[in-house]
């Protein structure tokens, strides 16, 4: 029963297209690179949910955390509240977040933010913004990705995340030199 259990349970997430947030996958759920080999991190622009635009090259000299989300997903709902945390403990430190709203529709993501998130968030229903990333990071959502101080990739995160398991590799990658 088990046997068949999994693969079923595994094209119903990839249909979905959400992460179950299972550490199991094949695929790595967690990346550290070293510093001298960190992937540069792709053009990340695009509309603001709440207006306005933004330009990740505008961030260049802080740590940034960027996390694809979407309202229909699951895990996002469960990692929200301890992404908002370690962004508020974080922010004076230099650390920004910014959330990439994907596959989504505008009311519903906006609806999904009040209360959970106080950092901006990209409106990206096409997934735009994640083709950038293929072969680095996001397969489906949630992914996080900690960007250093340089613009490069420190880490990449491809399930949903605690607080008290993102905030010491923020806190790691707010310490480095730039």
């Amino acid at each position: 029963m088990r046997r068949l259990l999994a693969p079923l349970v595994a094209l119903v997430l990839a249909v979905a297209g959400c992460s179950s947030g299972d550490k199991s996958s094949e695929e790595a759920v967690f990346v550290e690179y070293a510093v001298g080999k960190r992937p540069a991190t792709p053009t990340v622009s695009g509309e603001l949910l709440d207006g306005g635009s933004f330009d990740l090259a505008s961030l260049k000299g802080k740590v940034v955390v960027l996390n694809f989300w979407a309202s229909w997903c699951a895990p996002c709902r469960v990692e929200a509240d301890d992404l908002e945390k370690v962004y508020v403990d974080s922010k004076a430190s230099g650390v920004e977040f910014v959330g990439i709203n994907i596959r989504d529709e505008q009311d519903k993501a906006k609806a999904f933010l009040v209360g959970r998130a106080t950092y901006p968030s990209i409106f990206d229903p096409a997934g735009r913004v994640g083709l950038g990333f293929a072969g680095i990071a996001l397969s489906t959502p949630p992914s996080t990705l900690v960007i250093d101080r340089t613009g490069k990739i420190a880490v990449v995160i491809r399930t949903s995340i605690r607080a008290e398991d993102l905030q010491p590799i923020v806190t790691r990658v707010a310490a480095e030199s730039a």
